[in-house]
């Protein structure tokens, strides 16, 4: 078999294994792995390379300006709060909007693709994500701590760390069943 092959079966195989993960161990991820996840992320398809995106990573004591940010939109005695400090690592991804509807799709689609590309690149290291919108997270008492400007829009919240239970697959709808054919 040829190695573009094998290639193409890796990464078929690499999309439909990967699994939403909700319960983490403890162990930290090391902030070096995620930088190289994100090196590799980064290569998503992007119109003219605009790199749309930043990152904001918070890890061991840095969680507790997540969760302070958290709470200062949602009180104290919140579950996300509470949540974020047993979760061992948390990324917001930022995509920087752009006024022009066209280039803003093209961003928003760009930075989804980065995303999914960290997904895809954490679990085949053996690192577990779970991809989280909130409705805080367009609050201005959640996103001016953390330094989040007007004109930015957080795509979500990655949570990460080493799986302590992975779920099994859930079935998809055959994508023959959506598809519309001009033949």
């Amino acid at each position: 078999m040829s190695k573009s092959i094998q290639t193409r079966n890796a990464v078929i195989e690499a999309i439909k294994n990967r699994r939403t993960v909700k319960k983490f161990k403890k162990d930290a991820v090391p902030t070096d792995k995620i930088i190289e996840l994100l090196d590799a992320a980064v290569w998503a398809p992007n119109h003219k390379l605009r790199e749309p995106w930043r990152f904001l990573l918070f890890t061991g004591d840095g969680r507790k300006k997540l969760a302070q940010a958290i709470d200062a939109e949602m009180g104290e005695d919140n579950k996300f709060s509470a949540n974020i400090k047993q979760v061992p690592a948390v990324m917001l991804v930022v995509l920087e909007e752009d006024p022009r509807q066209n280039i803003w799709d093209e961003d928003f689609a760009a930075v989804s693709a980065l995303v999914q590309n960290f997904l895809l690149a954490a679990w085949s290291e053996e690192i577990g994500t779970f991809w989280v919108t909130k409705p805080f997270l367009y609050a201005p008492k959640f996103r001016e701590p953390l330094g989040i400007e007007a004109g930015e829009k957080i795509i979500g919240m990655i949570y990460m760390g080493y799986p302590d239970v992975i779920p099994s697959a859930k079935e998809r709808t055959p994508a023959k069943d959506k598809l519309t054919l001009f033949e």
